[in-house]
């Protein structure tokens, strides 16, 4: 099992940052990804970033590029968001995920955290 806990999110106003953390526990060892997804309301939960666990290669979603960051701390079990230059459209849950294996389509997302609100006033 793998336990993932997220913090950081909150209100800020447009043009402003946020950086999230997702502390990972449990089978951490065995995890080939982590990543970020997000949620507005009334829509389908979306693909923000994710980071492979062991190399670091990250890869993004096309409208999340140049503004958001994935990062990791190997010795804190630990992954990062960092969100720059944030738009009312950012508003969402923000979730943090596992992979604990990948298939040809890409990571498979088998453990998810709570969620963490991040919202952007105008």
């Amino acid at each position: 099992q793998v336990q993932l806990v997220e913090s950081g999110g909150g209100l800020v106003q447009a043009g402003g940052s946020l950086r999230l953390s997702c502390a990972a526990s449990g089978r951490t060892f065995s995890s080939y990804a982590m990543g970020w997804f997000r949620q507005a309301p009334g829509k389908e939960r979306e693909f923000v970033a994710h980071i492979i666990w062991s190399g670091g290669a990250t890869y993004y979603a096309d409208s999340m590029k140049g503004r958001f960051i994935i990062s990791r701390d190997y010795a804190k079990n630990t992954v990062y968001l960092q969100m720059n230059s944030l738009k009312p459209d950012d508003t969402a849950v923000y979730y943090c995920a596992a992979a604990t294996a990948v298939t040809t389509t890409g990571p498979l997302w088998d453990y998810w955290g709570q969620g963490t609100q991040v919202t952007v006033s105008s």
